[in-house]
C-alpha cells in the first residue's frame, strides 16, 4: 500500500489523457471513497453521475469547453459529475445557527477522496469548476432544481513524469501558537 504522503504528492491535475478506457470497478472504488467521506451531521449532500461511455464522454467534454476552456478533456474517457443535494435537517439548522454552508465543504472533502482513490489506483484526475451547467443538465437530463458543483475528469495520464508542485511555504499558510 502506498504511503499517504507519497499518494498526495503523486496526485496532480491531469491535462493529457491516454485514449484508454477506465475500468468500471476503479470508478466504483472512487465513489466508495466519496461515500465514506465525512460530512457535517452525516448529511452527505452529494450525488455523483459517472460517465464512462465512449459515445457520451466527448459530449460531456464539449460542455466543459465553454469559452475555450478545458480543451484537454477531448481525450478523457470518464467524468464524474458532482451534484449538490439537500443535506439533512441537522446540518441545515446547524449551518443557519453558525452562518456556515456545510454542503460545499462536504462536497470538497468527498471530491478529494475521489481524486486520492483514483491516484491510488493508477488513474489521474482534474477537478473542474468551469463548465456550461445548462448544457450539462440538458445532456444528462438533470433537473433544473439540482446544482452541478464540480466535474472531475478521470483517466490514465499520457504523461510519465510528475510536475513539481509550486505551493506557498508553510510559514505563509500556517500560524503555530
Amino acid at each position: 500500500m502506498t504511503d499517504y504522503f507519497d499518494l498526495i504528492k503523486q496526485r496532480e491535475s491531469c491535462r493529457n489523457y491516454k485514449e484508454k478506457e477506465v475500468e468500471k470497478e476503479k470508478l466504483v472504488a472512487c465513489i466508495e471513497a466519496a461515500r465514506i467521506a465525512p460530512s457535517a451531521c452525516n448529511g452527505q449532500p452529494w450525488r455523483f453521475i459517472i460517465v464512462n461511455n465512449k459515445d457520451l464522454s466527448p459530449k460531456i467534454s464539449k460542455c466543459l469547453q465553454d469559452l475555450g476552456m478545458n480543451k484537454f478533456t477531448n481525450n478523457c474517457p470518464s467524468f464524474i459529475i458532482v451534484l449538490q443535494e439537500k443535506t439533512d435537517i441537522k446540518a441545515r439548522i446547524g449551518g443557519k445557527i453558525k452562518d456556515q454552508d456545510y454542503a460545499p465543504i462536504d462536497i470538497g472533502i468527498a471530491t478529494a477522496h475521489i481524486c486520492l482513490a483514483a491516484t491510488q489506483q493508477g488513474l489521474s484526475t482534474c477537478i473542474m469548476g468551469w463548465f456550461n451547467e445548462k448544457k450539462l443538465k440538458d445532456l444528462l437530463h438533470i433537473p433544473n432544481s439540482k446544482r452541478i458543483r464540480l466535474v472531475i475528469s478521470v483517466g490514465y495520464s499520457a504523461d510519465t513524469t510528475l510536475r513539481s508542485k509550486v505551493r506557498k511555504s508553510i510559514d505563509e499558510i500556517a500560524q503555530f501558537i
